[in-house]
């Protein structure tokens, strides 16, 4: 007979929650608010990401938006064909070198940006609201360091 929910006997005793797995369900958390505006425009939660990150930072090499947006290059291929093909963004080869790619948000996927961002913002001072503007501020620092102390 299973005992579900019960640890094995011999599992190692962890002294520290699973981090990742809290920072995964505090994204999914903070996307649930955000995802229906997404589905409405149309757009999944990584095109959001690049149309974000484009509009934030402006052109951009391809190798860049995929780290700015965390997503892996194939599958970065893949959501850029479907921006491209539906008029959000514009990919071209980069001027002072050939070899690499450039994308910008076209006037359609800005227009989108703008769009959002009102919805994301409604969503953002509501959470400064409710955890309080020095909560928050100490969230957003210490995410900061556990991104640069993580890094190779």
């Amino acid at each position: 007979m299973l005992n579900i929910g019960v640890p094995p006997a011999m599992s190692p005793a962890f002294a520290h929650r699973n981090l990742p797995r809290l920072l995964l369900q505090a994204r999914e958390s903070l996307m649930a608010r955000t995802r229906p505006s997404l589905r409405e425009h149309g757009l999944s939660d990584q095109q959001w990401r690049v149309l974000r990150v484009l509009g934030e930072h402006g052109t951009l090499e391809t190798g860049r938006v995929a780290r700015e947006a965390t997503i892996l290059g194939p599958s970065l291929t893949g959501v850029l064909a479907r921006m491209e093909r539906d008029g959000l963004i514009r990919r071209e080869r980069d001027p002072a070198d050939q070899r690499r790619t450039v994308v910008e948000a076209t006037p359609k996927g800005l227009k989108m940006v703008d769009r959002m961002a009102t919805a994301v913002e409604v969503h953002y001072q509501w959470l400064e609201q409710s955890l309080g503007k020095q909560k928050l501020a100490q969230l957003y620092g210490l995410l900061d360091e556990l991104i640069a102390l993580e890094q190779p």
